[in-house]
């Protein structure tokens, strides 16, 4: 408990920070804010550090938790100021720091995180600190994050705002890099081992699609899933069929949006997501794919945070009326991303919260008629 609020207190002195670099006016050169932003980074990781060498972390990616959670605060700060609730604290970065926070996309993305990325991070610091399991919501987090910053990041250099990149935009690498390194260390990390009745996870794998209704209806709703992945694909990359051409005139604009994230986001979805949806409706129709518990918690993190950004820019006032979801079409619009958000997160809980199915019939170890499986 202790770790998670001083982590909590000491990230609200970015407060600060922010005022400071707006006030004077020698930190507000393009090149000085990188080098500033860069310099906050490390004071930042080395005054964590000492403030845990009697107590290292276990795991390293603590560190990286609390570093971040100093940086969700600027970007709520970020995001707020553009929408007019504050001012006084990112002027000067609004001009020449990253303009490009300013768009719709980029503001719903420090929203979340600012808020869901904050919360993880104390959650996951104080699991860390009460040496509870933490691994599935690290990979929630490394998903979530790692989309998050291929589509923006992507999509500055693609879009309209890759004429307006300052030195600035180097201070994103790190958030970058770290949570491939965290996806990575988590997904070699071991599996917190499962207790399920031998019996159960026989009986569970002898079992047919069709008798298991829950597993067929997440099927057909994956299948339904791949087929809009497929589709708006095909439809960002101006395929000149009809009904292609109407769905992004009249249905979705935002798919237009010369700012290039949602270009950016619909091509992951098409060459990343959709192969690996492919693989779930393969994993639920196969006993014994043990990494469908991870993979189903990764993807469900990337596509929430991913559609979050891209329902909400279609609908902010930062967004050109030419782009936005027209009102006669929101509801199904909106109906449509919300369902494909939820989907892999469905999945996710399902795969993780009943894992029989998924188990390799490989027991490791045996205890009052029940095995340990991996």
């Amino acid at each position: 408990m202790v770790q998670e609020i001083c982590v909590f207190l000491f990230s609200f002195t970015a407060l600060g920070v922010l005022q400071i670099m707006n006030t004077v006016p020698a930190f507000q050169e393009p090149t000085v804010i990188m080098q500033t932003g860069l310099g906050v980074l490390l004071v930042v990781f080395l005054l964590i550090y000492l403030a845990t060498r009697y107590n290292p972390p276990k795991d390293l990616l603590f560190y990286v938790f609390a570093e971040f959670s100093f940086t969700c605060v600027i970007d709520i700060v970020s995001a707020l100021e553009y929408d007019g609730f504050i001012s006084g604290y990112m002027d000067f970065y609004q001009k020449v720091g990253e303009p490009y926070l300013g768009s719709a996309y980029a503001i719903m993305m420090c929203y979340w995180d600012g808020i869901v990325h904050f919360i993880m991070y104390l959650v996951l610091i104080r699991r860390m600190s009460g040496r509870k399991p933490y691994r599935n919501l690290g990979l929630f987090w490394a998903g979530s994050l790692l989309a998050n910053m291929s589509v923006f990041l992507v999509g500055i250099v693609v879009g309209k705002y890759g004429s307006d990149i300052y030195p600035a935009f180097w201070i994103n690498m790190p958030f970058l890099l770290l949570p491939i390194w965290g996806a990575i260390h988590l997904f070699q990390k071991p599996r917190e081992l499962l207790v399920v009745a031998a019996s159960k996870a026989e009986r569970e794998q002898k079992k047919a699609l069709i008798w298991r209704p829950l597993d067929l209806l997440l099927v057909i709703y994956l299948l339904g899933i791949m087929a809009f992945t497929l589709f708006r694909g095909l439809a960002v990359l101006d395929c000149p069929m009809e009904v292609f051409t109407t769905y992004v005139n009249q249905y979705e604009p935002y798919l237009k949006d010369p700012a290039g994230f949602p270009k950016v986001m619909m091509l992951l979805l098409l060459f990343h997501a959709l192969p690996l949806l492919g693989s779930f409706v393969y994993g639920l129709i196969t006993p014994g794919c043990t990494w469908m518990l991870d993979w189903t918690v990764y993807v469900a993190g990337a596509i929430l945070q991913t559609h979050w950004c891209h329902i909400g820019a279609s609908l902010h006032p930062r967004t050109a009326e030419a782009y936005r979801t027209p009102e006669s079409t929101l509801l199904p619009v909106l109906l449509l991303n919300l369902l494909y958000a939820v989907g892999p997160l469905l999945l996710a809980l399902r795969c993780t919260g009943d894992p029989a199915y998924f188990l390799s019939t490989a027991p490791v170890g045996q205890a009052n008629n029940e095995k340990k499986w991996s």
